[in-house]
């Protein structure tokens, strides 16, 4: 027999108090803080129902990611069209625009921080649909140019990436990197230097 209405807007609203239980844990406690009690007794809630509706902690961990990287879709997306015209250029675009979606998102350093410590199916489909979000917003801004055989761009831009993430999980955890304050004089001092670094990225 198929649930009333009414009772389907409880189910709606109470996983959405548990969603957002969740949210609250990971930022406030991080990710041991994480499990079906706490997320019932924030939630106010009986267990049963975390269970009963998304299977467990894991599943909420799931929506909470889909819900990060919708976060980190429309960051991307708020990102002004220009018109590049080399990979140097390009690259630094979406260098820019990628630690300025993780910077805007507390809820993917965390998840990112998490991952860092621990290895499991569940963290690590949430990784690979993170690079995707990327790697999806990069295809459709891409200029059509042509790679340079010398060199490995594809390698310079791996470095690249690993060090602005770095920088913007850092900056959740600690004041600075290296004598460089992660504040917002620091995070200009940042850019000033991708741009110096790219000088080694082929035009």
């Amino acid at each position: 027999m198929a649930e009333s209405p009414i009772r389907l807007r409880d189910r709606s609203a109470t996983e959405a108090a548990i969603v957002e239980a969740g949210e609250r844990i990971l930022l406030r406690d991080g990710f041991p803080g994480l499990n079906v009690q706490t997320l019932a007794a924030e939630a106010g809630c009986d267990r049963k129902l975390v269970y009963r509706y998304f299977e467990g902690a894991d599943g909420v961990v799931s929506r909470i990611a889909a819900r990060a990287h919708a976060g980190l879709v429309a960051s991307l997306n708020a990102t002004p069209a220009t018109e590049t015209e080399s990979l140097r250029a390009f690259a630094r675009l979406s260098l820019s625009a990628w630690v300025a979606a993780l910077r805007a998102s507390p809820l993917t350093l965390r998840l990112m921080a998490w991952a860092l410590v621990e290895s499991s199916p569940l963290l690590n489909r949430i990784e690979d649909e993170r690079a995707a979000v990327l790697h999806g917003w990069m295809r459709e801004r891409r200029p059509r140019l042509r790679v340079p055989p010398e060199g490995d761009p594809a390698a310079l831009n791996a470095v690249l990436l690993a060090a602005v993430q770095h920088l913007a999980l850092s900056a959740g955890a600690r004041p600075g990197v290296g004598g460089v304050a992660l504040d917002d004089a620091g995070w200009t001092r940042i850019e000033a230097a991708l741009d110096r670094l790219l000088v080694a990225f082929p035009e």
